[in-house]
């Protein structure tokens, strides 16, 4: 890799070891280079190893992020579905529904336009590090929407996920097609 692909950390941000998911921060002036941006979050290469930053941080590495969840004042199951699509594992460029690794997703009314969610996914390997850190991403993601008062994410083992849960898109987008 040339110099010419990294770039120079602005700010220390957070970000985690992709895939132990252990938490990190990067110190500023750090030399990085961005491998993946989907989701508005990123993974960045970072001294051999692989890193996910927030959406929030992308200030750090120059990089502006576009608002990738619809502003919905008024609930709609569709919308939660297409922001569950803007989560992604910091390893694999396709997202979490793509992927087969939504296996429920639950709506309850609470009250006029505030609702309940209860969302049971699966990661691609039970050992996967970054299962607490997606499952957190997909819960702020979905919170953020107006009409949710409460989310749980819970992650399932059952049944385990393999390669035929994922749509063709998916599937095309890996090659494996």
């Amino acid at each position: 890799m040339s110099d010419n692909n990294f770039i120079k950390l602005n700010r220390s941000c957070d970000g985690f070891l992709v895939p132990s998911g252990d938490k990190i921060i990067l110190k500023k002036d750090t030399l990085v280079k961005i491998t993946q941006s989907l989701g508005g979050d990123f993974t960045l290469y970072v001294n051999g190893n692989l890193v996910k930053i927030s959406g929030k941080d992308g200030d750090a590495i120059g990089q502006k992020v576009e608002q990738t969840i619809q502003k919905e004042e008024n609930f709609n199951e569709n919308i939660i579905w297409e922001t569950l699509k803007t989560c992604y594992d910091p390893e694999i460029p396709v997202n979490i529904v793509d992927l087969g690794l939504v296996y429920n997703l639950s709506t309850k009314k609470i009250s006029d336009n505030n609702y309940y969610i209860e969302i049971k996914m699966t990661l691609t390997a039970p050992g996967c590090g970054m299962g607490p850190v997606i499952a957190q991403d997909v819960e702020n993601k979905i919170t953020n929407l107006s009409f949710v008062k409460d989310v749980l994410v819970e992650l399932v083992w059952d049944p385990q996920w393999n390669q035929d849960m994922m749509t063709e898109e998916a599937k095309l987008k890996l090659g494996m097609l």
